[in-house]
């Protein structure tokens, strides 16, 4: 697989299946992540099992693109950002079943870990590696 087929078959080379598949579920994060008012009381954040369950889906959602990314094309950051991603969605799960220790500061804690890491993985490794791993044949 040459660097233009590559290219063609990069899930991230449309704008629009990149927002499905990766802005959407980035967008639930930060919404489920935002205290809301009900009724005039003071802003509270929503429940731990409903902000893991969002979490939990969308870094499912993201992580399994990126394998999916990885097998189709090879991109070399997917290989990072697909495992990781998956992880992140099962710790997200162990907090809202609190089975970590809980809290907003957690929540906030995970959020930083998933948004460094993230960072750090789509870039890192394709400056280091190149953007995509080519097979031979």
């Amino acid at each position: 697989m040459n660097a233009q087929t590559s290219s063609n078959r990069d899930l991230l080379g449309s704008w629009r299946t990149a927002a499905l598949l990766y802005g959407l579920p980035s967008a639930a994060i930060v919404a489920s992540s935002i205290s809301i008012s009900v009724g005039g009381a003071a802003p509270a954040p929503l429940p731990d099992a409903f902000r893991a369950a969002v979490w939990a889906i969308a870094c499912a959602v993201m992580g399994g693109a990126c394998l999916v990314n990885a097998a189709r094309c090879g991109r070399v950051h997917c290989y990072f950002t697909g495992p990781f991603l998956l992880a992140v969605g099962v710790a997200a799960i162990l907090l809202g079943a609190g089975l970590l220790p809980s809290g907003q500061e957690s929540w906030s804690v995970l959020g930083l870990v998933l948004l460094v890491g993230a960072i750090v993985l789509m870039t890192v490794p394709e400056w280091m590696l190149g953007r995509y791993r080519h097979r031979p044949g």
